[in-house]
């Protein structure tokens, strides 16, 4: 999926945190998006995600403007991710179940999820019983369980030791290589933006730099 923004502006109050005149996120690749606290980072996930429609401009979908059938093929792993008091098995079927996908299918893609972060000796505990490490790769194998044409990636290895760091970014780049999904990936590392990503847009005050 090929994600355009022209002329994206957005304002809190009287302060313009974001203003892109015109941005392209190339169909199948890995995008990072680096920047400073402040710089309009996650502001512009949220737009991409479709979660903020309160600003100018315009942003479309393959060329499209947003609409349901977009929004059930991206989805959005957020950096404190939230897990209901069910086990991981549960969290990780429930964008499956409000699909109402089979019971079969279900099982396929939530073992196929898990092993893709090595958590299948997780599912059977609760998910608020869980570190912040685990909590963050049950959430990804959630994200990667409805297998997304669009991902999108707000820090998702900010509470990872290095070792599960590079399991998570393993995770992220089989993903792609695998289903050609386009991926737009914040991160302040940026040894992880070269080792991870394709292209990067950096953000300083809500613009491109």
């Amino acid at each position: 999926m090929e994600i355009k923004l022209i002329g994206t502006r957005k304002k809190y109050r009287n302060s313009m945190v974001l203003d892109i005149d015109e941005l392209t996120v190339p169909r199948g690749m890995i995008t990072g998006v680096t920047g400073s606290n402040g710089a309009g980072k996650t502001t512009l996930l949220h737009i991409i995600a479709g979660l903020d429609d309160s600003f100018e401009g315009e942003v479309t979908y393959d060329g499209l403007p947003i609409s349901n059938h977009i929004r059930e093929s991206m989805t959005l792993v957020f950096q404190k991710p939230y897990l209901f008091r069910r086990t991981v098995y549960d969290n990780i079927a429930y964008p499956l179940q409000i699909r109402a996908k089979s019971k079969e299918k279900i099982d396929k893609e939530v073992l196929w999820a898990a092993e893709s972060l090595g958590i299948e000796d997780l599912l059977k505990k609760k998910g608020h019983q869980l570190s912040g490490g685990e909590a963050q790769k049950v959430a990804m194998a959630r994200a990667l369980s409805i297998r997304p044409s669009l991902l999108l990636l707000d820090e998702p290895t900010s509470n990872l030791d290095p070792d599960s760091t590079l399991r998570m970014e393993g995770a992220i780049r089989r993903y792609n290589h695998e289903t050609g999904a386009t991926i737009v990936i914040i991160t302040h590392n940026m040894e992880q933006a070269e080792r991870l990503c394709h292209n990067q847009i950096k953000l300083e005050l809500g613009r491109m730099i």
